[in-house]
């Protein structure tokens, strides 16, 4: 093969690019500097566009000629060659999608063949500087049929001097990428996998003697109003650099002054925050270029224990974020990339974890501009190692291992295997040479408050080193890598490098524990928790109770903000893992976002946007106390307080409230005249909207709200009268209970012990048996129970009664029932004593007592399945809506009457999966053209209403596969079983299970 082997050799990394430098784009003027976008500078030469292409499935395909290759496709540049229909998407999350043999990858190895040509006319006393700004995974380059350079990391800027190889006229570009070289070992993130040119391409002009990097140093006075200014300059010839003048202009457009000195002070400084993100223009001027840089204005450090930014302590309401389009791929415009920031500020997020690279090089201007703290991270990730084989600690008895030291022994080679690419000295200089690349690009932006080493790929000798270099270059910020919690058998971490101690997806008691530990000073980080796959992020409001508890506990990063779902070829349907014939895959693992892969807003985005209001109220001894918890803003400059008094969920009043003076992460109280306590359930509706138009956000937009409960219980009292009590006309056969009420017949199934059949003047008010449920359609978040469901035979459960017998009283008839809930091999799973009350032929009550076995799993749930007729059925009800709630996930919802309809009510997962329930209901009525059904009970429960079964919505892998059920099915729950995180984090907390040994509940039902 006549191609260098480069790709295999992890010592050559770049061969004649640039060294890794800051990113700036110069311009001709100040004016041009400071107003316009790159494209408009004259020396930004873009050579996006249609490219010539051609795709072989291995590189051992490229005919010897391929600088001549008579192209006969194209491709769009920057994209990534399976969204333009080459090869085929993969998703996998830990499995590399090769064998693991570093630093060989397959001799099958696909590559893309890119060529353009352009007409140029280079002047003598300038020189040129192509710019790749990402190519997965590595890239070969030619000008004009001559080899130029080679370098690889895929989310890092390739920078080439083209001067000495460029001619008058036309000239031939040709790009050979790879889809997989030595450094794919070191990009194994949690992502689908794509190839390309699928960042920007262009051609800078500089000055000969070209300004080639630059470093600003800001050091801030100790009262925060003044600071010192440093700027290490570095040209390609430092003994010949030219004079350099310094503009500053504050915030405002204010020029401030200039100067020569790369050293200056700045006097009354603006502060620049996620919250009020002040950003001076700083131009660099000499010769024919000005390079307009954003400076702002703050401090990060760790003082006690404690993260603290401008002195001040700080929680990140942070997420991660991947570049990711489900028509686009990895390409992200600037247009996408706001979409995205305006939705995380219209839901109050503050931060944003680059999961699990560096982002495109504009992107952090973009977080220095609208205020988002940034942890940026290097390109690196290679849990694939994790998969290498071991015998598991459960399987090892198989192999003769059976005491729990040898277990352990297992359970520490894996973690040695996982630490296998940070201490192997053949990838040394790689992980130093990513964790650069990404400090170097990225130094000078001041929303980057905290390096990431990378992601996910153990602890050893080559993060110590790597942590070393940036603590030596970069002192004034923090560093973070949350892999060196494994200890290799062989090697003892050395962490003290690291300023934070980070952890992913533990649970609230975890963080309880660290804070109870004194020897743990470092201030704490969940880099990633509340895995927000499908519907999920149950656990929100405990999170965010625990973080507030602890001064040390300086937020988390929730995993992820989108979907990662490309379309099907030729279609808008969305796929998944396994969708594209990819192996192997890990199926729906990457659909965990807050948004779907086309920006639609989950439940669990709206669920966090409350759980991170800027406000919040509790009523407490007769009056509301306010929060502020925003870190640098007084309440009263950001936020409008609108309400809503209600009287048993009917409007009394509603206006405006005057917001207190409330400084950050303080508590004043809420002026506001209380009702009578007459009985009735009264109810305060708080919403905090925004006083002012910010960048991002309109004026008047909803941050979030509260409801108080200021008298009452929380429920909508609601009564049912019944008639007077008719004679009851009762039959008995041998399976059947037939009682008849007037025009209404009620059919006992004496097998089951349930309601079979109910008739209103011979037309069926159920339509299948009215029998008692416990499944639900897993949830994402359910991979694991599940199988303890499944062993239990949960999914499978059916009623048989042992004894049925009927009562004739004065004002009813009264069905006594002991029955069962049993499955096919397995032990009964409850054991049920109900009474069907019947009072009139309008009214029925059910009344259950239940007794689980204590060694049985939890239940999904408890309650009854009615089937009713396919028609326009209008639900009202009092519970907690209009969205989707549960006994977890209720924040995003109020009490409060709501209406809907099945369709309405489901909620569309990629995944189907149990959705749509409403929490702490007081009551639902339906009505349709023949009538309806009013059911309330005992004690608030749960209904769902849907077009679709459980049975079906478990069934079927994407949303689009769903068939309606011919019936409107209406679940009624006792209880629901919370949502929780723990597709990826911790097991269903104890108090959101169902998990009684013994309860009683009754439900009321009502014909209309």
């Amino acid at each position: 093969m006549f191609l260098p082997n480069y790709f295999q050799d992890p010592k050559v990394l770049h061969l004649n690019t640039t060294p890794h430098h800051a990113y700036f784009i110069p311009h001709p003027n100040m004016q041009s500097a400071v107003q316009n976008s790159r494209e408009f500078s004259p020396y930004f030469i873009d050579l996006n566009g249609n490219w010539d292409f051609h795709y072989f499935k291995s590189y051992w395909d490229l005919p010897e000629n391929f600088l001549h290759f008579n192209f006969q496709q194209h491709i769009p540049v920057p994209s990534t060659w399976q969204t333009q229909g080459y090869d085929q998407h993969q998703y996998t999350n830990v499995n590399y999608p090769f064998p693991f043999d570093p630093p060989y990858v397959p001799q099958e190895n696909p590559c893309g063949l890119y060529h353009r040509t352009f007409n140029f006319q280079p002047n003598a006393n300038k020189r040129y500087l192509i710019n790749f700004e990402g190519v997965d995974s590595c890239l070969f380059l030619y000008v004009n049929q001559q080899f130029i350079g080679y370098s690889q990391v895929s989310h890092c800027t390739a920078e080439f001097d083209l001067t000495d190889y460029l001619q008058q006229g036309e000239n031939h570009l040709t790009a050979l990428v790879l889809k997989w070289c030595d450094g794919s070992y070191l990009e194994d993130q949690d992502k689908f996998r794509m190839s390309g040119i699928f960042r920007d391409v262009y051609i800078l002009e500089r000055e000969q003697n070209y300004l080639q990097d630059f470093f600003i140093k800001t050091t801030l006075s100790e009262d925060l109003k003044s600071a010192v200014v440093n700027l290490n300059i570095f040209f390609r010839q430092p003994e010949n650099a030219p004079t350099i003048t310094y503009h500053l202009f504050d915030p405002q457009g204010k020029k401030l002054f200039h100067t020569e000195q790369n050293q200056f002070c700045v006097e009354n400084i603006q502060l620049w925050n996620a919250e009020t993100p002040q950003c001076y223009d700083l131009l660099i001027c000499y010769g024919e270029e000005v390079i307009c840089q954003k400076i702002g204005f703050r401090q990060i450090e760790v003082k006690n224990g404690v993260l603290l930014l401008n002195q001040q302590p700080i929680k990140f309401k942070g997420v991660n974020r991947h570049d990711s389009d489900p028509q686009s791929g990895y390409t992200i415009s600037e247009k996408q990339a706001m979409a995205d920031l305006r939705l995380m500020k219209q839901h109050n997020f503050n931060a944003i974890r680059t999961a699990h690279y560096p982002n495109a090089p504009w992107f952090a201007e973009l977080c220095d501009r609208y205020g988002f703290y940034l942890i940026a991270e290097a390109d690196i990730e290679s849990h694939g190692t994790n998969a290498v084989y071991v015998p598991s600690p459960e399987k090892s008895i198989l192999l003769g291992v059976e005491t729990v030291s040898d277990q352990a022994a297992i359970r520490q080679q894996v973690i040695d295997n996982y630490c296998y690419m940070a201490r192997s000295p053949d990838f040394t200089q790689a992980i130093l040479d990513r964790v650069q690349a990404n400090v170097q690009r990225d130094k000078n932006r001041p929303s980057v408050l905290i390096w990431s080493l990378g992601n996910e790929s153990g602890y050893g000798e080559n993060f110590e080193l790597a942590a070393r270099w940036v603590k030596a270059f970069d002192p004034a910020r923090l560093v973070h890598y949350e892999n060196a919690i494994f200890q290799h058998s062989d090697h003892q971490n050395d962490t003290t490098h690291l300023d934070l101690h980070s952890e992913m997806y533990r649970s609230t008691e975890d963080i309880e524990a660290y804070f109870a530990t004194e020897r743990n000073t470092k201030p704490y980080l969940l880099c990633e928790y509340l895995h927000a796959m499908g519907n999920s992020c149950g656990d929100a409001e405990d999170y965010f109770q625990a973080i507030e508890q602890h001064a040390g506990a300086c937020g988390g990063f929730v995993w992820e903000w989108c979907d990662h779902s490309p379309y099907l070829p030729q279609s808008k349907k969305m796929g998944y893992g396994g969708d594209f014939g990819d192996f192997p895959n890990d199926s729906n693992f990457c659909a965990d976002g807050l948004v779907r892969a086309d920006r639609h807003i989950q439940s669990n985005l709206l669920e966090l946007k409350n759980v991170q209001r800027p406000l919040r109220a509790k009523y407490h001894n007769g009056q509301i106390e306010l929060t502020n918890y925003l870190d640098f803003t007084h309440a009263e400059d950001a936020v409008s307080i609108h309400y809503q008094l209600l009287e048993n969920a009917v409007l009394v009043q509603q206006g405006q409230i005057a917001t207190p003076k409330i400084p950050p992460k303080h508590t004043a109280l809420l002026p506001f005249t209380l009702p009578p306590n007459n009985g009735s359930l009264w109810l305060l509706n708080l919403e905090y909207r925004t006083k002012h138009a910010t960048p991002l956000v309109e004026k008047n937009h909803l941050l979030g709200a509260d409801q108080l409960c200021l008298f009452g219980d929380k429920q909508l009292s609601s009564f049912y009268s019944p008639r007077l009590p008719e004679q009851a006309h009762i039959q008995h056969s041998s399976r059947e209970i037939h009682i008849t009420f007037g025009n209404t017949k009620y059919v006992f199934d004496k097998q089951k012990g349930i309601l079979s059949q109910l008739l209103s003047a011979q037309h069926p008010i159920i339509h299948r048996p009215l029998d008692f449920n416990i499944w639900r359609a897993p949830l994402d978040n359910d991979s694991l129970i599940k199988a303890h469901w499944f062993a239990a035979g949960y999914h499978q459960a059916y009623s048989r009664a042992y004894t049925m017998q009927v009562e004739q009283r004065q004002d009813r008839v009264v069905v006594q029932a002991h029955c069962a809930l049993l499955a096919v091999s397995q032990s009964k799973i409850l054991d049920l004593n109900v009474e069907y009350h019947l009072f009139d032929h309008a009214y029925f009550e059910i009344k259950i007592h239940a007794k689980k076995a204590p060694h049985l799993p939890f239940l999904p749930r408890f309650g009854l399945r009615f089937y009713l007729a396919k028609q326009q059925w209008q639900a009202r009800y009092f519970a907690y809506g209009n969205g989707e709630s549960y006994i977890d996930k209720h924040h995003a919802t109020q009490l409060g009457l709501y209406q809907t309809t099945p369709r309405q009510n489901h909620v569309d997962y990629l995944k189907p999966q149990e959705n749509g329930s409403h929490y702490h209901c007081s009551f639902v009525k339906l009505t349709g053209a023949e009538g309806g059904l009013y059911i309330t009970a005992q004690q608030p429960f749960s209904f769902n209403l849907s077009p679709y079964s459980q049975e079906e919505l478990a069934s079927k892998k994407h949303h689009y596969d769903l068939q309606e059920s011919p019936y409107c099915v209406l679940c009624v729950d006792y209880k629901m079983s919370g949502i929780g995180s723990n597709s990826c984090g911790p097991v269903l907390k104890e108090a959101y299970r169902l998990n009684e040994t013994q309860w009683d509940c009754t439900f009321k039902v009502s014909l209309l």
